[in-house]
């Protein structure tokens, strides 16, 4: 049997399922929810909240194929990749998980027969590692392992925390040895390919103090994690993880791209180093995009920004000039796109944004490269090792180097980096950007010299623009002519590159003082007036703009066809990731309104409207019929009509649009609320924004139906209970009843209202009020729920036969146009009259006592 990455998973799900295995979705790679994690690093994270005790589960087994991404924090495996052959910064874990189900023993069980009789590993090539103290599990692995097989180590290696407190455990690994003469026993957990490690087996039986000291779980779990590409390269009958099926795609298309042959026989060939990396950051870069995260300069944005800057250096390596990793994403589609569709759904979206991640760090590569040399090489004539902290701050601040990947070049050549040095002139960037942040605004407006500047914009035609320098000192320039849009109308301001002076300068914002256009640039500018610059706007950044825009008119007006015409704008604002339009309407927006409003722009953009501008004077704008322009003080004399269908939406405007509604692709209303009185916010999205908002909502209703038996079983047992505290707060009036209790020949009669709401809480009270009357007693009691009277009825043993409680109650309910009967002891009626309860209570003992006479006539 070949075993394929493919057969592999699903031997592996489908031999847990079959011993009662809840088989779980992987959770994504960006942990939702978890502000402590930057990547899903582990299967356990998804079911971390069971461990710490606070969630539970409708299950007690369960197994998956957990996508996961290590490359920061305490599980980094960064420096490794490529430069070996079983490290990468993506890979699956194979898991399965007991809480509180199986132990030890059944675990080991189940391992052993996976391995050995399902895959059929040769017994004679296992070897087991345990706890130092963990005798139960060294005594579990005796019947399937001999003695020599078995090895106890400490902390470091055996033992699981996750936390410096909280649930922890000893573990127990089972490694594959490889070596021709089985002598792998003294390599176990030396950190060689030779005898590696395939299978880890955590046992959760400790709970770790905050003095350190360790207490029994009163349940213990167990929680398993193997690594698929691992397994897969012993299955297979491969030395290296990049010589399965799950690698082998992806190297052929860059040895096909690059004209280059993998060599497999030398793993520290730099050629194969290169390879590996590309193919290993590929797959975490591509996974992360799909599941929701983009490079940047933050958080695990900067995460990704770096491992795609550490693959374009190592493609450098290989010849590559252009932007290459994007061309590898329709292979690693092919390869793992079945078990994970979010691949196939989200593929055009990876390619664009890792093409465009790449083809803005090669325009300051070789630059960047360049320098290192040169400082280099002057280094080397000193005979001095360290690479200084202001160079490396200098390339990442310049040229994009991320810190590591200074200091891979550095160790390729024999140095090291002044990490020390190169943190101080981070932090001196920080602390002059907050301030800068603070007074930016204000320079630029009081800057008397821009005024002087006017600048064309050509943003409405074109997304390159060549133009003179006017001004530039700072981090401003002013160019004659830009493409660059300043905020305005609630649409925000464009970002992109100034190309000046062979130099490229990333613009974070641009703004208007007098007819000037600023470009607000990330480093400061060379004072390179009347030079020639290229204006370029981030292109997929306007696109999604106008796609948001041009659906803020049909939003507008279909607003106004279902609500009324009563709509008028109040604020909107047109942002790359959303829109948000407010407007003038008097309460809730009803869902069925939501939705007509929603399909009703959907329908416009099916048609493939074409959206047209023109240009016109203000006063003959005025004349267009239905035209909307509001907020009139703010139009020149001249203004911009845009037109999307003369009797559906015409409207001043000054933004930017797509040509045709087709290309705004799909809208979707996102939320509604009041943001004041008699104004409402609706948020939509557009285009691909509508696509990761259904898979938002798709993992958000996967997340609430796993939860929604416990949350309904929650709420029956505490609405149980509240009602019974409600019946136990009015039987402790019981007293008070007793005391205003009136007597009619001798019976004593209770008659009240009390504030209940069910009918199996007025019986509960009711009895109890027949008990506290003993003999010679009456007891009536009501309540209104909705609108309706529910009456209860009880007649002491004794007084039965001549007052029959459920004639009693349906002779009263009539009072109140109702009806009721039961038991002789205790019977109910309701009635539809709740205005003459009051009345109706007062009456009881004259109602009683003319029902027992007429009892006793008959």
């Amino acid at each position: 049997m070949q075993w394929t990455s493919h057969r592999v998973r699903q031997s592996f799900l489908d031999f847990f399922a079959e011993r009662g295995h809840r088989i779980v979705p992987s959770a994504p790679v960006i942990p939702h929810g978890d502000p402590t994690l930057l990547f899903t690093n582990a299967g356990m994270n998804q079911f971390k909240d069971v461990f710490l005790g606070f969630g539970t589960r409708d299950y007690t087994r369960a197994a998956d194929t957990q996508k996961c991404i290590r490359v920061s924090g305490k599980h980094n495996d960064l420096e490794e990749v490529g430069y070996d052959t079983y490290h990468h910064t993506f890979f699956e874990m194979l898991g399965n998980w007991s809480f509180g189900d199986y132990y030890k023993a059944e675990a080991i069980a189940y391992a052993w027969e996976l391995l050995t009789g399902v895959w059929k590993l040769p017994v004679e090539r296992l070897h087991a590692t345990v706890f130092r103290t963990d005798d139960e599990a060294y005594e579990l692995w005796r019947r399937y392992l001999p003695a020599e097989r078995i090895h106890r180590f400490d902390e470091k290696d055996n033992f699981w925390e996750m936390g410096d407190t909280g649930p922890c455990g000893p573990c127990t690994e089972i490694h594959y040895d490889r070596t021709p003469d089985f002598s792998g026993a003294r390599l176990v957990n030396a950190g060689t390919p030779q005898v590696i490690e395939i299978w880890n087996l955590v046992f959760i039986q400790y709970n770790r103090r905050a003095d350190g000291s360790l207490e029994e779980l009163p349940v213990k779990h167990v929680d398993t994690g193997m690594g698929l590409e691992r397994i897969c390269s012993v299955l297979q009958g491969v030395d290296s993880n990049y010589d399965t099926d799950l690698f082998v795609p992806l190297i052929r298309r860059v040895e096909e791209l690059s004209g280059r042959r993998y060599p497999r026989e030398d793993v520290r060939h730099p050629d194969g180093i290169a390879m590996r990396v590309m193919v290993d950051h590929i797959r975490a870069l591509a996974f992360a995009i799909a599941d929701g995260a983009l490079p940047g300069n933050t958080g695990r944005g900067y995460v990704l920004r770096r491992l795609l800057r550490r693959a374009e250096r190592f493609a450098r390596m290989l010849g590559f000039r252009e932007p290459v990793l994007w061309r590898l994403v329709p292979v690693l589609v092919s390869i793992m796109g079945d078990p994970f569709p979010e691949l196939h759904q989200h593929q055009r979206t990876i390619e664009q944004v890792i093409e465009a991640e790449e083809a803005h760090f090669l325009r300051t590569l070789d630059r960047g490269l360049q320098l290192f040399e040169t400082v280099a090489e002057e280094l080397r004539r000193r005979q001095q090792w360290e690479i200084p902290g202001e160079i490396a701050f200098q390339l990442y601040d310049t040229y994009g180097f991320p810190l590591d990947l200074t200091e891979l070049l550095a160790r390729e050549q024999g140095f090291t980096v002044d990490v020390e040095g190169f943190q101080r002139l981070m932090e001196e960037q920080r602390r002059r950007s907050r301030q800068a942040q603070k007074t930016q605004a204000v320079e630029i407006a009081l800057s008397p010299r821009l005024q002087q500047f006017r600048s064309e914009f050509t943003g409405y035609e074109e997304l390159e623009t060549e133009a003179e320098v006017l001004y530039a000192e700072g981090h401003h320039v002013v160019l004659e002519r830009t493409p660059f849009y300043v905020e305005s109308g609630g649409q925000v301001s464009d970002t992109g590159i100034l190309l000046l002076g062979g130099e490229d300068y990333v613009v974070e914002d641009v703004r208007r003082v007098g007819e000037a256009i600023v470009h607000v640039c990330a480093q400061e500018v060379e004072p390179l007036v009347g030079q020639r610059a290229l204006a370029q706007v981030d292109r997929r950044r306007r696109w999604a703009i106008m796609r948001n825009h041009s659906a803020t008119h049909l939003l507008h007006e279909a607003l106004r066809r279902v609500l009324g015409s009563h709509v008028q704008q109040a604020g909107s604002l047109v942002a790359p990731e959303y829109l948000r339009f407010d407007f003038s309407h008097f309460g809730k927006i009803e869902p069925a309104q939501l939705r007509d409003i929603e399909a009703l722009v959907n329908e416009k953009i099916r048609e493939a409207i074409p959206v047209q501008t023109r240009i016109m004077p203000l006063e003959q704008a005025r004349k267009i019929p239905n035209v909307k322009m509001f907020f009139a003080d703010k139009y020149g004399d001249i203004v911009r009509v845009v037109i999307i269908d003369e009797r559906f939406s015409v409207e001043l405007c000054g933004g930017t649009h797509v040509h045709n509604t087709s290309q705004i692709g799909l809208f979707a209303l996102t939320g509604e609320e009041a943001v004041a009185a008699g104004v409402r916010r609706v948020e939509a999205v557009t285009g691909e924004g509508v696509e990761q908002y259904v898979e938002q909502l798709r993992r958000r209703l996967e997340e609430q139906q796993r939860h929604a038996d416990q949350l309904a079983e929650q709420l029956q047992r505490l609405q149980r209970e509240v009602e019974q505290l409600q019946v136990e707060r009015e039987s402790a009036r019981i007293p008070e009843f007793l005391a205003r209790a009136r007597s009619v020949d001798g019976i004593r009669i209770v008659a009240e209202q009390v504030q209940l709401s069910t009918i199996d809480q007025l019986k509960a009270l009711a009895d109890r009020i027949r008990a506290a009357l003993g003999r010679q007693g009456i007891g009536i009691v009501s309540a209104v729920v909705e609108g309706k009277v529910h009456l209860v009825c009880v007649v002491t043993p004794d007084l039965t036969e001549r007052y029959p409680a459920g004639q009693l109650v349906a002779r009263i309910s009539r009072e109140l146009d109702g009806g009721g009967g039961g038991r002789p002891h205790l019977a109910t009626a309701g009635g539809r009259r709740p205005e003459k309860l009051s009345e109706l209570l007062g009456r009881i003992p004259e109602l009683v006592a003319t029902f027992g006479s007429e009892s006793v006539r008959t």
